[in-house]
């Protein structure tokens, strides 16, 4: 019966032929016109057999290369079909499913296959957007060679295409209290002792005998290992304000959309120096990104979205019940006085502070609507970057179509913070 179904206008026309012609074969006496009626219905029925036969018979696989880009970047998407079954095929028609931001959905046609034959394709994919994007799942409809039957075949695997906010490289800038629990200081002077005159402790069932510290072990006589509190352990807290009416615009050039690629870029160069990080946004700690591990923080930004918070309580009392970090940078919108004087308030002794922050008056020019931003919240922008500075915060000002790498060496300025 699903055989039946997948006729064709063609098909459906050859069997209404030769059932006509069988009844008049037998209404006449005919035995030659009953042979060519049994031909022409045998016809699209051994055609739906062999189709239906071969649509459960066919494998497929998908592979995206690579499976994590950033948001204008391509990926390749490969198809692989393999027609598993004794029988050949027909003609293929071969359709991938894809979202509208992925592009318009591929489809090629493929000649018969041969048993046991394999067939690969491949697409490109790009998105400006930032997401993570399901690609299939895949369709494949099969005909036969006389074009009588049509059989479309759904799989059901589907794979993910994840795009990441834009990576900007920023350049090195040495940013002092970055490493929790004595700044620069503790640094160089854990680099200068070495390995070797680390304290050990005695040798515990369940430790790492990676740990062992040989020249202590020697010249005590028992087993000694390195205490982990001497690991110097970098931490900091990066604060993304996704507040929607903290932003302007709309689409990829959007205030919102510069600033998580801000954060992802500054979590990028940061975790690269060895620098272990709390996301946190207006509604709280978000995510915990350990060094070298910064595709976390990606995959986290890429399904980011505006949240509909009035203020930024929750992410301050985050970063204040964090503790212990070195080094907080925020990335931040728009910023009423009461705001940036909570904010002031986590700027301690042996803190490196850095604000990122948007000059929104520059996205509401480029938009039109400059007068009403400068009138309004100008004032304010301004009492709010002073008291930022005023507590010791470097504030890089980041208006619309600058590049964050052109500001960024401003956060070693300690002078920017006076």
């Amino acid at each position: 019966m699903t055989g039946l179904k997948a006729l064709t206008p063609r098909g459906r026309s050859f069997l209404a032929s030769g059932v006509a012609a069988l009844l008049c074969a037998l209404v006449l006496g005919e035995h030659d016109l009953l042979r060519v009626a049994v031909l022409i219905i045998a016809m699209p029925l051994i055609a739906s057999m062999v189709v239906t036969r071969t649509r459960y018979r066919l494998a497929s696989t998908r592979r995206l290369g690579p499976a994590r880009v950033q948001a204008g970047e391509e990926s390749t998407v490969t198809l692989r079909l393999e027609n598993v079954t004794r029988l050949p095929t027909g003609l293929l028609l071969v359709e991938d499913t894809l979202q509208y931001a992925l592009g318009t959905r591929p489809r090629f046609v493929l000649d018969r296959m041969e048993s046991r034959g394999v067939r690969e394709i491949d697409y490109k994919v790009s998105s400006d957007l930032r997401g993570r994007f399901p690609v299939g799942p895949l369709s494949v409809r099969i005909a036969d060679p006389f074009g009588l039957v049509e059989l479309t075949r759904s799989f059901t695997v589907t794979d993910t295409l994840v795009v990441t906010p834009e990576v900007v490289p920023l350049p090195p800038v040495r940013l002092s209290g970055e490493h929790s629990g004595g700044g620069d200081s503790r640094t160089r002077s854990v680099a200068a002792a070495g390995d070797d005159d680390v304290a050990p402790r005695e040798y515990r069932q369940g430790d790492d005998l990676r740990r062992v510290h040989w020249r202590s072990t020697a010249r005590r006589g028992e087993l000694m290992v390195r205490r982990e509190e001497q690991e110097l352990q970098s931490r900091g807290a990066l604060l993304l304000d996704t507040r929607r009416h903290a932003h302007r615009g709309e689409g990829p050039r959007s205030s919102f959309e510069v600033a998580v690629s801000a954060a992802a870029s500054i979590g990028v160069h940061l975790s690269a120096e060895g620098l272990a990080l709390r996301l946190v946004t207006d509604q709280g700690a978000r995510h915990v990104v350990d060094s070298g591990q910064s595709w976390s923080l990606l995959d986290t930004l890429a399904v980011i979205r505006q949240s509909t918070a009035r203020s930024l309580e929750h992410g301050v009392a985050a970063l204040r019940q964090g503790g212990g970090d070195g080094l907080i940078i925020a990335v931040l919108g728009a910023l009423d006085l009461e705001e940036a004087q909570a904010l002031a308030q986590l700027r301690r002794p042996g803190v490196t502070a850095v604000a990122v922050l948007l000059d929104l008056a520059s996205w509401d020019r480029a938009s039109g609507n400059g007068a009403s931003w400068d009138a309004v919240a100008d004032d304010g922008a301004r009492a709010a970057r002073s008291v930022l500075t005023g507590a010791g915060w470097r504030v890089l000002g980041l208006p619309a179509g600058a590049s964050l790498a052109g500001v960024w060496p401003e956060a070693g300025n300690k002078r920017s913070a006076a």
